[in-house]
């Protein structure tokens, strides 16, 4: 009873369009209040919460993408993508994928890439005769596959969730991202001979070898990440500092288009972001544990029961419901909300922890860009100009592609485990 008006309280200051931070925080205490629990479980949740080391890299994350998608390394990533799959048939559409990958291991932020990727490949895919509704779906799935190439902020929050190695989950994150991204490539060559998208540019090693030299310096970072995490030279955070490092001077001594000011007002925005990350890992864990007092996780034990015979089974179930909840809440409400509570039910049945941990990344990621509500897809929409109805009876062979890569995730446990185990991370 005291859950159901604490969810009750919830639903209804998220339907007045409160912050969903604050729609937690405010349910969170009126379930405290209502159930007599004492209310210093208020100040401890919300210190003990906020005191992990692996969240200190999420301001410098946060920072260099923002410093970076400002100085505009989008564009020489985007020509590169072009460079070495241009020449296929519906060559853009792919480079489209291609330039997700690439900016993913850069920018960390889904928004800040919907925003780079749809404002320097709209009108080129306009101009090359692609549907308002198939950019749109190109730019949606591949930055829904982009939310497994670190740096993803959504890696560092789940991996202090479920107290694994963010390291561990960055390098666990490259191989099935490249999954999901040939399974899209493969639709959009479909695609392309159905819809007759035509070439993009000749096959050209000039043209190739000139955009590879324009996108050495943003290409610099993925290389330092995976090969700083694989040889275990640096944690996370301070991977986060070297990136943020880096970014400033490419920033501002390299592509010089970025005022001192300008770098000023970013470290603002990250700081802000930063405080509503871990404003919002405090505040849940309130819900977190009503949620346990109430007896949640033995019901979602029962419910889920029938499947743990099967682990696939078990991960589809609980990605399927993981993707509704990125869909309705956003990415990181769903990672503090549902995913401590069905972890322990995961690791029990012999899950291995970052095997769990990719593929609720993956499927909050498709979450994010599914429809009717999915806050990315919404966004990519905007800059297209098409309405969510007139899009999804294009975007099903998109979300057809990216749920084939997920269960291949799900089937195939060493497509996440490789990396990190052969890093001597996991066992």
């Amino acid at each position: 009873m005291i859950l159901a008006a604490t969810v009750l309280v919830f639903l209804v200051l998220l339907v007045l369009s409160l912050p969903i931070v604050f729609c937690l925080g405010i349910a969170g205490v009126t379930g405290l209040w209502l159930g007599g629990y004492p209310m210093q479980q208020l100040g401890s949740s919300l210190i003990a919460a906020s005191q992990s080391w692996v969240l200190l890299a999420i301001p410098s994350f946060v920072f260099a993408g923002s410093l970076m998608e400002r100085a505009g390394m989008s564009h020489s990533l985007v020509e590169l993508a072009r460079a070495l799959v241009g020449w296929l048939r519906g060559g853009l559409g792919m480079s489209v994928i291609v330039v997700s990958y690439f900016f993913s291991d850069i920018c960390g932020s889904k928004m800040a890439e919907v925003s780079a990727l749809s404002s320097a490949l709209m009108p080129p895919l306009a101009r090359a005769g692609y549907r308002p509704e198939d950019a749109a779906s190109l730019i949606a799935a591949g930055t829904a596959m982009g939310m497994l190439v670190p740096p993803a902020i959504f890696m560092i929050v789940i991996s202090s969730v479920t107290n694994q190695s963010a390291v561990a989950l960055f390098l666990a994150g490259f191989i099935p991202a490249a999954i999901i991204g040939v399974c899209l490539c493969i639709l959009v060559l479909i695609q392309a001979h159905v819809l007759g998208w035509p070439k993009d540019t000749a096959l050209s090693w000039r043209r190739l070898l000139h955009a590879s030299r324009e996108a050495a310096v943003p290409m610099v970072i993925p290389v330092v990440i995976l090969g700083g995490f694989y040889m275990g030279a640096f944690t996370a955070t301070e991977a986060g500092a070297i990136v943020a490092l880096y970014s400033l001077i490419a920033a501002v001594f390299y592509y010089r288009n970025v005022t001192w000011m300008q770098v000023l007002h970013i470290a603002y925005e990250s700081g802000v972001l930063t405080g509503v990350v871990i404003f919002l890992l405090a505040v849940a864990t309130i819900f977190q544990y009503l949620m346990g007092l109430s007896g949640v996780p033995e019901l979602l034990g029962r419910l889920l029961a029938p499947l743990e015979v099967t682990q696939w089974l078990f991960l589809t179930g609980v990605a399927v419901m993981t993707m509704l909840f990125g869909m309705l809440l956003e990415g990181l409400p769903a990672a503090v909300v549902l995913i401590p509570v069905v972890f322990p039910i995961a690791t029990k049945i012999g899950i291995n922890p970052v095997h769990f941990d990719i593929v609720q990344t993956a499927a909050v990621g498709i979450g994010l860009f599914m429809p009717p509500m999915g806050v990315g897809l919404l966004m990519a929409l905007r800059f297209a100009d098409v309405t969510v109805f007139a899009h999804a009876r294009h975007y099903w062979p998109y979300l057809i592609a990216l749920l084939v890569g997920l269960m291949l995730i799900i089937c195939i446990p060493e497509l996440s485990l490789f990396l990190p185990r052969s890093a001597g991370f996991i066992k």
